[in-house]
């Protein structure tokens, strides 16, 4: 989307390697500058809306641990539900307007939670609906950000492109739950909800300033009759047939279903069991942030360093087994340290993870079907977050949260292997592209 750009600039140097000079800067083009803004604003909402939607559950509705199982599926669930279409129906539209849509209707659905509240009529089916909601609009504003960004930049700006995307995200995390938990103590949730759908819409707001795309040619008849079944297919396949594309996918759905096993048991655990306050829990949800933070940041020079596959494999390596010190955490002091410091440790990976592997997703992917490509990796990450959910829920109410947590633990220490065992480990150099 955005300004077009001639076919030379998009491809010039796709042939760039970690091994070479610092690439050139997506910074000036003015449409990156403005989808990050844009981002920025959506990931505030995002991440604040992660710390007060499960808590207005536990503390206004006193919620069961089955009930925040059921909140955190239908938050994910859209993706198994209408990912796979989605990532098509991206493909033959406007990216930039499906942005803009789905954030305008992620603000009005959370504002609607505290208008609720303060008419008393806030119920946990209202609140099912609004996740459910705007879980769909996440759907598209994924895939679709996901596939915008090869159109702004050229192919060699990829990987700092993604880096500050990610490094984003790992700020968003330190500062939206930081300030979600602060929003929750200082003044009361229908007002940190309030943040959360301001920060959506002037999302919607800014992503307006990205020229739009110019009209795509008139297809022919032969592709206007392709069945959307069969793009579904081919996006399919293309990732699954690919031994590197399946390997990152299978290592990211098991990252994602330990992490949220652990996740949606974390606000049972530190209002209910541990006693402690909506701001600590923020804070440990912050470290997280860190920790993707500075794996982002970081992740092209340790790739330049000891090359680019041999970086995914030897991070999982080194850094996943920290996992199984989350499920230490406990009242003192010296227990919430190491938990947060395993938590870091695990996202430091993840971090890196999304930094390089997005870009070598991208890379390995034809330009007309990135939008399918994304959407069946969504499909397989966020489906698994659904999942995990549901089994979190499930599995606290027949054995304990604590049990939960060892559970999610596993799996974010192993989660590392496909991507070890597989021909990313020996990858120096980014592909050339397509």
């Amino acid at each position: 989307m955005g300004t077009p750009q001639d076919k030379t600039l998009r491809t010039a140097d796709a042939a760039g390697t970690v091994g070479d000079d610092a690439p050139p800067s997506p910074w000036h083009n003015p449409d990156f500058r403005t989808l990050f803004t844009g981002t920025a604003l959506s990931q505030l909402g995002s991440n604040v809306c992660y710390l007060a939607v499960p808590l207005v559950a536990v503390s206004a509705l006193d919620a069961t641990p089955a009930q925040i199982g059921a909140l955190s599926t239908l938050s994910t669930l859209a993706f198994l539900l209408i990912g796979l279409p989605a990532g098509a129906w991206v493909d033959r539209m406007r990216q930039r307007r499906l942005m803009i849509v789905a954030d305008l209707l992620r603000g009005v659905s959370f504002a609607s939670v505290p208008l609720a509240w303060w008419l008393g009529s806030l119920t946990l089916p209202h609140l099912y609906a609004v996740v459910f909601l705007t879980g769909c609009a996440t759907v598209f504003f994924d895939v679709s950000s996901q596939s915008v960004v090869p159109q702004l930049v050229r192919r060699d700006e990829l990987v700092p492109a993604n880096a500050a995307l990610v490094s984003l995200m790992g700020f968003g995390s330190i500062a939206g739950r930081s300030v979600g938990g602060g929003l929750v103590q200082l003044v009361s949730l229908p007002y940190a909800v309030v943040v959360a759908a301001t920060g959506y819409l002037a999302s919607a707001l800014t992503l307006t300033r990205i020229a739009p795309a110019p009209a795509a040619p008139p297809a022919t008849p032969a592709a206007s009759r392709v069945p959307l079944r069969t793009q579904i297919a081919e996006g399919l396949r293309h990732v699954l047939g690919n031994p590197e594309l399946r390997a990152l996918a299978a290592t990211g759905s098991l990252v994602n279903f330990g992490s949220q096993l652990i996740n949606t048991m974390l606000p049972l655990l530190f209002v209910r069991e541990l006693g402690l306050t909506a701001g600590a829990l923020g804070l440990f949800w912050a470290a997280g942030g860190v920790g993707m933070l500075l794996g982002a940041r970081t992740a092209r020079r340790i790739a330049v360093r000891f090359g680019y596959g041999r970086t995914l494999g030897l991070a999982g390596l080194c850094l996943a087994p920290a996992g199984l010190l989350v499920p230490l955490i406990g009242r003192d002091w010296w227990l919430l340290l190491i938990a947060g410091c395993g938590w870091l440790a695990v996202t430091f990976k993840t971090g890196v993870d999304n930094v390089l592997g997005v870009t070598l997703r991208q890379r390995l992917t034809p330009d007309a079907m990135l939008g399918r490509m994304n959407a069946t990796f969504r499909f397989l990450f966020m489906g698994s977050l659904a999942l995990a959910a549901a089994a979190s829920g499930a599995l606290a109410e027949t054995t304990s949260v604590r049990t939960v947590l060892w559970v999610g633990g596993a799996f974010t220490a192993t989660a590392f292997l496909p991507v070890f065992l597989s021909p990313v480990r020996t990858r120096r150099a980014l592909p050339e592209g397509s």
